[in-house]
Parts: structure tokens; sequence; C-alpha cells
């Protein structure tokens, strides 16, 4: 039994008459009657009634119809649900993320994705670069924001391209010393009790750190390790010391607090995106579309990476 006899079945019992069906479904009367004769045969039961007054479904087919209407519905949703999938606007997009990509790029990314493709489920998992980098090299994750490129295993077999620049700029609470100051040199920092992320969650930051303060700096040795930038601004507000961080964290300006720039200027690992090209599902390019979108300069690293994005036709 095919899908087709299902339809001429209900096609039938809709036009109560052969040759009214045959042309509804485009097809000759001869055709139709072989079909639905051969149908009965195969259900074993009669399901059309051949009256002088038309064509009318027994019993047994008013039974056969409603399970024949309800399968040709369902294959219709399967049709719309496989088209849906193949757009990329179902199914799930796993992403990682460190906090400090909240401030910026994301909240416009995501925005965006959610009212683009409302029927995909985000699975957002905020992590430390090195979780995220494993993660996603694991397969556990579609793609991740992290300081600096993914390292480790796998993740040489990675795309990824930079979503944002930064430089390191100190935060201090109100009262500190450094309150109205437009800057603060290096050298000043060695002697204030500072706030560093963990070196062992974000390793580029902390080479970064230690490339600039030395290694071995008691400074660095007695910083208050904080999870993400929010943490460090929150505990430099309480007064327990400089916090030191990205340039995005003047994004998240919190009262009883005060940012200066760091002399000489000190970039900071970039911001990366990153994803596996062995696992390019219709989700993830339709999150790589938005980006090109909500990025351009994001998108044209894309373009040189991976090739220009082509729209499938209809």
């Amino acid at each position: 039994m095919e899908a087709r006899h299902l339809r001429y079945a209900v096609a039938l019992a809709e036009h109560a008459h052969f040759g009214r069906a045959a042309t509804a479904l485009g097809i000759a009367q001869p055709p139709l009657s072989k079909q639905i004769a051969a149908l009965e045969r195969e259900v074993g039961a009669r399901l059309f009634d051949r009256t002088r007054r038309g064509v009318f479904p027994t019993a047994a087919g008013a039974a056969f119809l409603v399970r024949a209407r309800a399968a040709l519905a369902e294959i219709g949703a399967a049709s719309v649900d496989a088209a849906r999938a193949a757009r990329g606007e179902s199914g799930r997009l796993r992403l990682g993320f460190i906090a400090a990509a909240l401030l910026d790029p994301l909240p416009g990314v995501l925005r965006r994705f959610s009212r683009e493709r409302p029927g995909v489920k985000l699975e957002l998992h905020e992590m430390a670069s090195s979780c995220s980098s494993a993660a996603l090299a694991d397969g556990e994750l579609d793609a991740a924001v992290t300081l600096g490129p993914p390292r480790g295993v796998g993740a040489e077999r990675l795309v990824s391209v930079p979503v944002g620049h930064d430089h390191l700029v100190a935060v201090v609470g109100s009262g500190h010393p450094y309150t109205g100051l437009r800057s603060v040199e290096v050298a000043q920092l060695l002697h204030q009790p500072l706030i560093v992320a963990s070196g062992e969650d974000e390793p580029a930051v902390a080479a970064g750190l230690r490339a600039l303060l030395g290694e071995g700096s008691p400074a660095l040795s007695s910083a208050t390790v904080a999870r993400d930038v929010h943490t460090v601004i929150g505990l430099a507000a309480c007064g327990v010391g400089v916090g030191l961080g990205p340039s995005r964290m003047l994004a998240a300006p919190r009262p009883g607090t005060w940012f200066c720039e760091v002399t000489p200027r000190t970039p900071l690992p970039d911001l990366v995106l990153s994803f596996s090209p062995e696992d390019r599902s219709p989700v993830l390019d339709a999150f790589l579309d938005v980006v090109r979108a909500d990025c351009p300069v994001v998108g044209a690293s894309l373009d040189r990476r991976l090739g220009p994005r082509i729209e499938a036709a209809g």
C-alpha cells in the first residue's frame, strides 16, 4: 500500500464519483477504478458501495478513511518538518561562551537568531574558554566563543574567526586612589591588590598578564581570582582591589566603579568564534548567517575561511 492509494480513496470519498475524483487527481478514470479495486483486495474488504446515486464508503471504508486521512496528514507534516530542518528552522544549537561575550557581540546575535529562527532550541552554556574548547572538540557543542582560539587536542580541526578585539583596562571602586584618573601605568599595578581571571580557565589572558607584569610577579601570585568579568567588576566595586579585564567591560558600567585605561595600551587575546567544519548542520549554517548579517566584518572572515554563503533556491 502506497501513499497514492490513500489519496485515491480520500478523493473518491470526497467526490462520491469516479470521474470527478479522477479529474481532481489528474488521472484517467479507468486507472483510478483499478487502483481502488486493488486496494480493496489488499485490505480484504469492500471500501466503497457503487450505486446509481454515486460511490459511498462502506462501514469498512469509513474506518479506513479515518486512518488514511491521519496518515496523509502525518506524511504532509513530515515533509514540512524535513523542509524546515533543511533550512535550519528547527533543531537545536549548542553554544558555549565566556561571560565577556554577553557584553558584545552575543546580545545582538542571539536576539536576531531567536527572532529569525523561533523553532530552534538554543542550548546556551556559560563556560571558561578551556572548558568550551574541549567540549567543542569532543562534539558536545556546535559552536563556542572563547578568549583566544581553542587549544588542546582536536583544536587544529576547528574553524576559528575573531569576533571582537580587546585591550586591557582597570576597574576600581569609588574612593580608590585611581578614581578620576584616565589611565594608570603598568608599574603602578605592581603595588596594588589585583583581581584577575583564572589562569586555568582563561590561559590566554593569564599568559598575557604574566608577560605584562612579569613571570612570577608577586602582584599576580597574590591576586584574587574571579570567574568572569562581571565578578571582576563586582569585587572591584566592593573595594577588594584593582580589577583587570577586557575593554568590553566598559559596556557594563556599575554604580560605584571607575574604569581607566592601562598604559602602555596592552592588547588582549581576541574573542573568537569556533566550530567544526565537519559538522556543518543547517542550524549551525543558519547561526553563521545571522553572525554574517549582524557582524559584517566577522562575515567577511567567515567567507574567506568557508567561501561565500550560497542561498538555497526557493
